[in-house]
């Protein structure tokens, strides 16, 4: 009876364990982000090849904000969506560089033979692509049924593969046998011919209903085109070569960013059955061709969209957002309303890199009300989401703000000594340096730095000493970070040259018809630069350098893409080695001579990456083979190898803009082949004046010639930088300091900078200003006053009767 009964007391107590540890979050009711994860996890690499085709696909609002072509350079970017942005403007690099290649025949002499490259050419391609950005999972290539043209079969002048598929997706290399250290790099790549299998078996062609997960193929292609030969869009480019030749060339490419639908197209996240076996989203543009070749009819020769370019990224990287629907978040978007934020007196604002999973929001306080005073940032939404039900219904609110002043309607100019006590915490604005030398200041005059940077024009430029033409570097802080993604566009070719010089060698000689790739040509190094302005709004100029002989059959040789408007189909291209005066040869540039001093000896340094790659083993392509040299590698910078400028104005230069050039090296095999060595530069340049400033304050160490020149209360408010304001003032929101509140009635909840920047100047002008109200109010200072009040009343009250009892 005993053990009976402290059987069933232990039973008991087991119970109410079990109570206690999974009853805290039954508050937390099943929601849209549960329904997906649970579709989320059933899927993986063994059972995928048997599942339902519907199962392999998540709905397609489960990634939302996705980037748009047309809110580019108008709307800031999210941070949590650079990463996708950047997937969007390679996809679109991809697509100008192979429409340009594929079409770039027309400017040569016709011959017997294809001016097309080889198939290393394409391998080694996306294999850059994937190797110079690590948010970027996969890239690959997909020809329609017999449309891909190549070089590298003998013989094979006008025909086609049946299939053409180029691929390659990044291993993860823990237990990868040819990576002996068994750490993860990122730095193992598997390449492979996807058009390369038996003609009988349906379900490895690509273009088939089969094949499950072919959605970016269904995309663009087949591409049937009725009625009218003009329906590609076109693009020029003014050519100039190194003997002063010019020509202007017309090709078609992908739709513009002004036509509906853009050049882009994302798929719904799918699970990358038996190739990555990952979920994935995809950005897919097309890539256009003049379809069927050599007729000698030019009638029935017209532009079609041949192939596809398809980059891929982990679905689990991409930020979800949680919060409710509003204006910046309109939809559609599977997991809105899912944050655990109360909705009486606080708000939900998302966060970036929490990608998919819960959690990914801070809720702030409401207009109205303020956090308590022993809280001192707002509740992080990982927190709120792990609470249990107790320490969720009684914390993470916000209290009520007891008394709400309104905002003044009319204003008054500043008394005296409130004017001079603002300037002598601000004594730039005292005694004033106009002009260039605002920059050289031991008190930077933010608004006279900035007068003088955007006074300096195509116009006014030969007016200034060329050394007021170059800034200091601080001046652009923020642009390895803002600029990031352009800087990689530079890395990525850098990779590819590096790659192709190492991996490829035109001398090889292969059993069978397969010839080896030809060395790069000049028509290849102008479209690869050219694809970089083409792909990305941002960059205003981009150029290949190569070292003194270094280039085939060139002494010098320097592609020279740049654009001279925004949102334009015409763009010129240079070729800098017509310019050979000892002054203005490209190799006796700072940056070109920096690089090529640090990288002369010592390659330690550089990544390593490894290639498994698989080709086909004939023309028609029935099944794959390891390429000859299986694996292999090549050694190539990353994107902390390259070189940032100092902002830079030139005014002979064909972008006459404020410009931050970034450069990537390259390398390639000495003639002997035992050695690597220096071969160039790859240079990217982005306009100054689309940074965002940071004005608020910053640790001393960091080289921001804009810091801390806000103009918030320090005393109850701090500095949050907002994104979006452009190389302007007022890039900053003034946030009430713990204990403190905002005693406005208003709709926000701090001081704006540009409102602040605003009412600072009418006070330096000695104009009416209401700079002294943006101050946030002690915390629970309405209470104390209603006290204090109440306390007087009844001392006043016991006098009286006091004095009546008299």
């Amino acid at each position: 009876m005993c053990l009976k009964s402290v059987f069933i007391k232990s039973l008991l107590l087991f119970v109410l364990f079990l109570i206690a540890v999974y009853g805290q979050f039954e508050w937390q009711a099943r929601d849209a982000f549960d329904e997906i994860k649970i579709k989320y996890d059933k899927v993986n690499g063994d059972n995928c090849p048997i599942q339902h085709v519907s199962d392999l696909y998540l709905p397609e609002d489960t990634i939302s904000h996705k980037p748009d072509i047309k809110e580019i350079n108008i709307n800031p970017i999210f941070p949590n969506r650079t990463a996708l942005l950047h997937l969007h403007n390679m996809a679109m690099s991809r697509s100008f560089f192979w429409s340009y290649i594929l079409q770039s025949r027309f400017i040569r002499p016709a011959i017997n033979d294809t001016y097309d490259p080889g198939m290393m050419y394409y391998f080694l391609s996306t294999v850059a692509d994937v190797s110079a950005n690590p948010s970027i999972n996969a890239s690959a290539i997909y020809f329609a049924p017999n449309s891909s043209y190549t070089s590298s079969y003998r013989g094979f002048f006008n025909k086609t593969f049946p299939r053409f598929g180029p691929r390659t997706f990044r291993l993860d290399d823990f237990n990868d046998p040819i990576h002996l250290q068994k750490i993860s790099t990122w730095n193992t790549f598997d390449v492979r011919d996807l058009g390369a299998h038996p003609p009988e078996s349906r379900s490895k062609d690509y273009t088939s209903e089969l094949y499950k997960i072919n959605e970016w193929y269904k995309t663009w292609l087949p591409d049937d085109v009725e009625g009218r030969h003009d329906t590609k869009t076109t693009y020029q480019v003014e050519i100039r070569y190194v003997n002063n030749t010019n020509e202007t060339y017309t090709f078609h490419g992908p739709p513009g960013g002004d036509e509906d639908p853009g050049p882009i197209k994302w798929t719904r996240p799918y699970f990358d059955c038996t190739r990555s076996n990952k979920w994935l989203i995809s950005a897919v543009v097309p890539i256009a061709d003049i379809y069927p070749r050599h007729t000698q009819f030019r009638h029935i020769e017209y532009p079609k969209y041949t192939a596809i370019a398809v980059l891929e990224m982990d679905f689990e990287r991409i930020d979800i957002n949680q919060c409710p629907k509003g204006e910046g978040n309109i939809g559609p978007n599977h997991f809105a309303d899912t944050a655990r934020c109360k909705k009486d007196t606080t708000e939900c604002e998302p966060l970036h890199g929490w990608g998919f999973r819960r959690g990914g929001y801070q809720c702030r306080c409401k207009p109205g009300f303020r956090l308590p005073n022993v809280v001192r940032r707002p509740y992080l939404g990982e927190i709120v989401e792990r609470a249990s039900a107790e320490q969720y219904y009684n914390d993470y609110d916000c209290l009520k703000i007891g008394w709400i002043q309104k905002v003044p309607i009319e204003w008054e100019r500043a008394p005296y000594y409130i004017r001079e006590k603002y300037l002598d915490l601000h004594p730039e604005y005292r005694n004033i340096s106009a002009g260039a030398s605002a920059l050289h200041t031991e008190f930077l005059n933010i608004d006279e730095a900035l007068k003088f940077i955007h006074g300096v024009n195509y116009r006014t430029c030969k007016n200034f000493h060329p050394q007021d033409l170059i800034l200091r570097g601080d001046v652009s802080f923020g642009a390895e970070e803002q600029f990031e993604n352009e800087a990689k566009m530079a890395v990525r070719l850098a990779n590819f040259i590096s790659a192709f010089l190492q991996v490829s060698d035109p001398n090889e000689v292969y059993s069978g018809k397969r010839v080896a790739d030809k060395p790069l040509t000049e028509d290849q190094m102008i479209g690869e630069t050219l694809a970089i302005v083409l792909g990305d709004t941002k960059v205003w100029s981009a150029a290949t350098l190569w070292e003194r002989n270094k280039f085939t059959n060139r002494t010098y040789f320097a592609p020279y893409a740049y654009k001279t408007e925004l949102n334009t189909r015409k763009f010129k291209v240079e070729d800098l080695a017509r310019l050979n005066k000892t002054h203005e040869i490209y190799t006796e540039k700072k940056i070109f001579k920096f690089l090529k001093q640090r990288w002369s000896t010592n390659f330690d340094d550089l990544e390593t990456f490894y290639l498994k790659l698989q080709i086909r083993q004939n023309e028609t392509g029935e099944y794959l083979q390891h390429y000859e040299h299986y694996p292999t590698s090549y050694r190539a910078a990353n994107l902390k190898h390259g070189h940032w400028t100092q902002p830079q104005f030139d005014c002979d230069g064909y972008v006459k803009k404020w410009l931050v050039t970034y450069a990537a090296p390259f390398f390639g095999w000495d003639s002997l082949k035992v050695k690597l060595e220096f071969k160039g530069v790859v240079a990217v340049s982005m306009d100054m004046l689309q940074l965002d400033i940071n004005q608020c304050p910053d640790w001393y160490y960091e080289a921001n010639a804009f810091k801390n020149t806000d103009k918030c209360d320090q005393k109850t408010s701090y500095c949050v930088p907002i994104m979006g304001r452009g190389y302007e003032t007022g890039g900053y929101k003034c946030e009430c300091l713990q204990g403190y509140e905002y005693p406005f009635e208003d709709l926000i909840t701090y001081y704006d900078g540009q409102l602040v920047e605003a009412e600072f100047q009418n006070l330096v002008e000695d104009k009416k200003t209401r700079y002294d109200m943006f101050k946030c109010r002690l915390a629970g200072a309405s209470t104390l006053q209603t006290s204090s009040l109440l306390i007087l009343s009844l001392l006043g009250f016991l006098f009286v009767f006091k004095y009546k009892l008299r």
